[in-house]
């Protein structure tokens, strides 16, 4: 394979990890520890993510509960999810922090699909940013003789194909979280 397709592959693929990584902060109706990632809680005067702070777990399929290390970090934790934009009031019990998602309703769903459709299509544009970016180093590889006018073709239509690929694959992952977000 040449370097120009090895390379458009691997962006490729990275633009799709990328954007199925974006879907995980994106809520559902179930509880999923990736909305937290995003919230970051001063701890000893460093700002740290939570899951490096605490152990985030799922009691229920609705409830996240985030059990500090040091009993001191309760009040910072609660206060950086009541100021994020989670939308989540936290409840205390001395033990864990818990978190109960509530069920959505259809607008919010509907919204909630909107959101990884947007998303889905950053992740497209993206792709297609690879395919342009290397047919574009093609050309000029054929402008200096570097390759034939025939292989240039020839790989044209094997970037062409590998941009179809990565595009279908994020389709299929919006489809999926679509699902997912739909559900109720």
């Amino acid at each position: 394979m040449h370097p120009v397709l090895e390379e458009a592959d691997r962006k490729m693929k990275h633009a799709v990890e990328v954007t199925v990584h974006d879907f995980g902060h994106i809520r559902t109706g179930r509880a999923n520890p990736a909305v937290l990632e995003p919230i970051m809680v001063s701890y000893y005067g460093v700002d740290t993510p939570i899951n490096q702070c605490a152990t985030i777990s799922i009691p229920e399929p609705r409830q996240l509960a985030i059990t500090p290390y040091d009993k001191s970090m309760f009040g910072p934790i609660e206060k950086a999810i009541l100021a994020s934009d989670l939308g989540i009031t936290p409840n205390n019990d001395g033990i864990a922090i818990r978190l109960n998602f509530p069920q959505m309703n259809e607008e919010r769903r509907k919204e909630m699909a909107k959101q990884v459709a947007h998303r889905a299509e950053e992740g497209c544009v993206a792709i297609r940013n690879v395919r342009h970016h290397a047919i574009n180093s093609l050309r000029d590889l054929e402008k200096n003789k570097e390759i034939t006018e025939d292989e240039l073709k020839s790989m044209e239509k094997k970037v062409q194909e590998l941009t179809d690929k990565h595009i279908a694959e994020t389709h299929a992952a919006q489809k999926k979280k679509e699902a997912e977000v739909m559900e109720i």
